[in-house]
């Protein structure tokens, strides 16, 4: 890769803002050392790492992994059989540690979709037994536990009583009588790892003792009193054991490691390649991006892309695409318009891409795999060389067409600027011909309108302009592909109040195909604005024109569900009736095979009220099945209706449209959706006025509503589509309430919950304005909405 270029395009700052997000010394050197691949399935596999880590960070959050420091080290220095300080095995206890959690925190989700990450995954290292070990004897850096074997507490033990009796000994020193007015303080204090008293120089033979030091001055000596001697010495030996225990001590936890130390090396990379991963997740979340396709034939298609190192909220979203129709793009258009970041944006997804980094643009944006990345960009002119602007560019051009190849991609600003406009456009074009030749892909911007001119009329080569509003004079940003960009000098100069004589004498200058030229670009430019007004509107319209129809399915769906609900309701009463009936039939022939039996009755004349009860039964379940219809104060006469009224129907509980007026037998044809039928007069009704609710109702419901409502939301432990969905309700109650202010609490964490809440808010029309809370307030884990 040409390393020039990744300066010219701030790829430092991306790095830098990669390695932000990295946790490991690990993670945080793989960023620093991350440069752009040209292997296309090198490239795939790094997207492919990207979008595992984004994957898997939506689905339970981002990973527990914790600082560490490199392994490497402390590995060689075990290799070559050196003991570890307890610095170096509370790192390595740590690095356990971390791995172990990291292990655990995914082992019970299914993630088979994620290929590399549960590579990395599967080849870290935990050991919970040295782990635990290395914690329970390490208490710091630079600090063993007393229990970290008995023989250490004992002598720890011995050694605190031998201090505390030495102590004893010199407070009553000090403090005696006969002593203390020798003393230049009455303290006890350390010297060459033994207890002494500070005594005034004229009467150090007063003290029997050895001296041990003098103060700087040289008015107090130090020292050590005979009646202490053996105490000291007694601690002196303490001391020399106790090192000697510690020493043993982190020899043991050494031997410890060091059967395990390679596979620690070995996990401790894969720790480092997540950290890694997931360091682009977090970045690819931060901008807003997706996974881009990736080709090998030479083709950018990118929408709405937006440059990585402008401010989100100003950035302006360009398409371009470039390598199918055309392999050189010329873009033209006033200063400041957007030309140089047009190809700042290109060259900059390009680098980014090929490092693996997800792209800030739309889903199937797509993007191709160059060898080289050349950029000549911006004025890198040099005092100490001594060479102009024009000469700085030439020399970087010369040096691009040197070695440029037909899998490259080259980017040009202002390309032939410096210099006679004339020479200037004519070695211009003969270089954009050149890489046209080499069939590179080649963007370049230029002012020279001899350039829009080449690219209208040269195959594989075509126009683009950056957008500018006359009446504002203002850019706005856009980039129009197809369409070569107007000088406008004479529309701004007109604008901005220049008078119209000098305006009519300046056109006098201008040759017959310079004036036509620019008539033909203004005619272009209007025809643009008109397709793009027809556009819209025609959008417009499909977008009515679909609701609409999704309206319609929807009520034809309504109805359909409604029919069916009717005929299933008159099934099962069907069912009931002839259970009933099928009941009293069988008690009734029970009754005259029992009449039979018994000769004392006339059994004809009970045969006859048998008949007559079934003939009674078979009436009801006639009156049952056709239920007269309830007589509604709706009802409407036959001569009062017209075809186009609207009516409510009873039997399908819906209201329709009268196409007919009634037959001889009083039926009428209704459509209700999509769906007509023939109902009989009776069977329709009036639609009754809706009477609007009485305000004091609405006042009531506000005022419980006020009174039900908290100032304060909790979303802790949602993903942020369900603490949207939850906040919404939320505050369109408050809002309903009369709250003016609330507390949404969603805690401090990654920030993922923090950015989709204040995202959502910008958009709810209740907010009037929102912030976070200050301290006392519940800080960054609260966010404090003002309501409107």
């Amino acid at each position: 890769m040409n390393l020039k270029s990744f300066k010219m395009l701030e790829f430092q700052k991306i790095i830098a803002m990669l390695k932000k997000n990295a946790i490991t010394s690990m993670g945080i050197e793989k960023c620093e050392n991350l440069l752009p691949d040209n292997e296309i399935d090198k490239v795939r596999k790094l997207q492919r790492e990207t979008t595992e880590a984004v994957s898997i960070s939506l689905r339970v959050g981002m990973p527990p992994i914790i600082p560490v420091s490199d392994f490497t080290s402390i590995a060689q220095k075990i290799k070559i059989g050196g003991v570890l300080i307890p610095k170096e095995l509370l790192n390595t206890a740590t690095i356990l540690k971390s791995m172990r959690e990291l292990k655990d925190y995914y082992r019970d989700t299914e993630h088979e979709d994620l290929e590399i990450l549960n590579l990395y995954l599967d080849n870290l290292y935990s050991n919970l037994n040295v782990e635990k070990e290395i914690f329970r004897c390490i208490k710091g850096e630079e600090e063993i536990d007393d229990h970290a074997s008995t023989e250490l507490y004992n002598i720890r033990r011995h050694m605190q009583d031998a201090e505390s009796k030495i102590k004893d000994k010199l407070n009553n020193i000090i403090h005696a009588s006969e002593t203390s007015k020798f003393l230049q303080d009455q303290v006890v204090t350390f010297r060459n790892d033994r207890y002494v008293i500070p005594v005034k120089q004229e009467y150090k033979n007063e003290i029997k003792g050895l001296i041990h030091d003098s103060s700087a001055s040289g008015s107090t000596i130090f020292i050590e009193p005979s009646a202490v001697f053996n105490i000291n010495n007694e601690i002196k030996e303490l001391k020399i054991k106790e090192e000697l225990e510690i020493q043993r001590i982190l020899a043991l936890l050494t031997q410890m490691i060091d059967p395990i130390f390679e596979d620690i090396l070995y996990g401790i990379t894969n720790l480092g390649n997540i950290d890694f991963a997931f360091a682009k997740a977090k970045l690819s979340l931060e901008l807003n991006c997706f996974e881009p396709k990736i080709n090998d034939i030479g083709y950018i298609n990118l929408k709405k892309a937006r440059h990585p190192l402008i401010d989100k909220q100003s950035v302006v979203p360009i398409d371009i695409w470039l390598g199918k129709e055309y392999k050189s793009l010329i873009i033209t258009g006033p200063n400041t318009g957007g030309k140089t970041v047009t190809l700042k944006t290109v060259g900059l997804f390009a680098l980014m891409m090929q490092s693996g980094l997800h792209l800030p643009a739309m889903e199937n944006s797509e993007m191709a795999v160059f060898e080289n990345i050349y950029a000549d960009i911006g004025d890198e002119q040099s005092i100490e060389q001594s060479l102009s602007t024009f000469s700085s560019h030439i020399k970087n051009v010369i040096e691009i067409t040197n070695k440029v190849t037909k899998n490259d991609l080259v980017l040009l600003d202002e390309l032939g600027s410096g210099t006679d406009p004339v020479e200037g456009a004519a070695l211009a074009m003969s270089i954009l011909e050149y890489l046209k030749e080499v069939s590179c892909l080649t963007m370049a911007t230029t002012h020279y309108s001899e350039l829009k001119t080449y690219a209208m009329n040269t195959a594989n080569v075509e126009n683009a302009s950056c957008e500018f509003d006359v009446d504002t004079l203002r850019p706005t940003y856009k980039l129009l592909i197809g369409v070569p960009g107007r000088s406008n000098a004479f529309a701004i100069s007109k604008k901005l109040g220049l008078s119209e004589e000098i305006l009519d004498k300046a056109n006098t200058f201008l040759s017959s195909e310079s004036i036509k030229f620019e008539e033909i670009l203004s005619k272009m430019e209007s025809d643009r604005l008109t397709a793009e007004k027809e556009k819209e509107y025609a959008t417009r319209l499909l977008k009515e024109a679909e609701e609409e129809k999704a309206k319609v399915e929807k009520e034809s769906k309504k109805l359909e569900d409604k029919k069916e609900e009717i005929i299933h309701k008159a099934r099962i009463e069907a069912r009931e009736v002839l259970l009933d009936a099928k009941a009293e039939a069988d008690e009734i022939i029970k009754d005259l095979t029992n009449l039979r039996k018994d000769k004392t009755k006339n059994v004809n004349k009970a045969a006859e009220e048998a008949r007559q009860k079934i003939k009674g039964s078979i009436a009801n379940i006639q009156k049952d099945l056709v239920k007269p219809q309830k007589q509604s104060k709706n009802t409407i006469n036959p001569k009062d209706i017209k075809v186009g009224m609207t009516v409510y129907v009873a039997s399908i509980d819906a209201n329709a449209t009268i196409l007919s007026l009634p037959d001889r037998k009083e039926n009428v044809q209704i459509q209700s959706g999509i769906m007509k039928l023939n109902v009989h007069v009776s069977g329709i009704e009036k639609i009754p006025e809706v009477k609007s609710a009485p305000k004091v109702k609405i006042n009531s419901m506000i005022k419980s509503k006020a009174k039900d409502i908290e100032t304060e939301i909790k979303l802790l432990g949602m993903t942020v589509q369900e603490a949207i969905v939850t906040l919404e309700k939320y505050l369109d109650d408050a809002y309903l309430a009369g709250l003016t202010s609330v507390r949404v609490v969603h805690g401090k964490g990654s920030g993922q919950l923090r950015k989709g809440v204040q995202d959502y808010l910008r958009k709810n029309p209740h907010v009037s304005s929102f912030r976070l809370g200050m301290y006392g307030e519940g800080d960054s884990g609260v966010t404090i909405v003002e309501l409107k």
